[in-house]
């Protein structure tokens, strides 16, 4: 295993900021793990483990070493009448693992089109769209416990999931390397169309028989009308979080704010829709050199070129600030802040 210095990360992270690692390696199985973190040469820097760098701003270098996930393999390991199991290693892109489930009417997945990223991240952030997350599929995970070099297997209960949220983003951050995840799909599904424009575009796609096929391809059409690509731009999707507000601060900024985008979570709280705070602020599309707010998507921050992670920061703290003021609600970042 090569490992090398002074290593640009620019390529490795989707926002395209040109950070720099003192060390980085590139890691193909699990035993390449346990190597680096048991050799004395390494085992004493801090240590980043890079997935598909889609959820991550680098605001300056990384002064250890950088472990860049490339495991791969996807395996379905039960099969029955009405389920399937699969578990996929955390290098798989997730959109890859969620194409292999649409290509065999496998569903569950469908609604998670498109997000950019590898499965092993795909926890620690309990991703979701469109009223779907990863958790309401996840079975189970693997990982490696940096401190002892064993492997431990996690529940759905021992991983606390909550929105955009696990126990490896708090209590157990940095503790431990995700190897592989598995999830149950189903072959007798139950679909949810009726979050967001999904239930729209199928009627704009004249689909009259809704299937796993057609709920991705709405999900990815949606997504493509509405995100940029990161290979074109540099951005990491949603950059904030919809907060999420009990039933008193509700209605009091509906009756200040009738327009005001919100759903329910439960019988006393409610999501606001954190795109809507930004953009009634006039954010959307606003440029600051290369640094910027999409035009189309008011939660997604970009690169157009040459900013830095601080110049994307200072952008996020000001819309913040602005929310806040605004709204007396405090925007909680999605990205990881390096």
């Amino acid at each position: 295993m090569h490992i090398k210095e002074n290593h640009s990360l620019k390529k490795y992270n989707t926002f395209g900021v040109d950070a720099r690692a003192r060390y980085f390696a590139e890691i193909q199985n699990d035993d390449q793990f346990i190597e680096l973190i048991e050799s004395d040469c390494y085992n004493r820097f801090p240590k980043l483990i890079l997935n598909g760098g889609s959820n991550i701003l680098f605001t300056q270098d990384f002064e250890g070493i950088v472990y860049k996930v490339n495991t791969n393999g996807i395996d379905v390991i039960e099969d029955s009448n009405n389920h399937v199991v699969v578990r996929a290693r955390a290098g798989v892109c997730w959109d890859d693992l969620v194409k292999f489930s649409i290509e065999n009417a496998w569903a569950g997945l469908e609604n998670l089109s498109m997000i950019p990223g590898n499965v092993g991240a795909a926890p620690i952030q309990n991703i979701g769209a469109y009223g779907v997350e990863q958790k309401d599929c996840f079975c189970e995970l693997e990982a490696l416990e940096i401190a002892t070099c064993k492997k431990v297997d996690f529940t759905k209960h021992a991983c606390c999931f909550g929105y955009r949220d696990s126990i490896f983003k708090r209590e157990l951050k940095g503790k431990y390397i995700i190897l592989s995840v598995t999830y149950k799909l189903s072959k007798v599904p139950e679909f949810n169309i009726k979050y967001g424009s999904i239930g729209q575009e199928l009627k704009n796609m004249e689909v009259s028989h809704v299937t796993v096929e057609t709920i991705g391809e709405a999900v990815r059409r949606i997504r493509a009308s509405k995100l940029p690509s990161p290979e074109d731009t540099g951005n990491a999707g949603s950059f904030f979080k919809n907060p999420v507000v009990d039933k008193s601060k509700y209605y009091k900024l509906l009756n200040d704010h009738p327009d005001v985008a919100a759903y329910p979570v439960d019988k006393t709280h409610y999501k606001i829709a954190a795109g809507w705070l930004i953009d009634s602020l006039g954010w959307k599309g606003k440029r600051r050199g290369d640094a910027g707010v999409w035009h189309s998507q008011a939660l997604v921050l970009v690169n157009y070129g040459n900013a830095t992670g601080h110049q994307i920061l200072e952008l996020a703290e000001d819309i913040k600030e602005s929310v806040m003021e605004a709204y007396d609600l405090e925007l909680e970042s999605e990205v990881n802040i390096i």
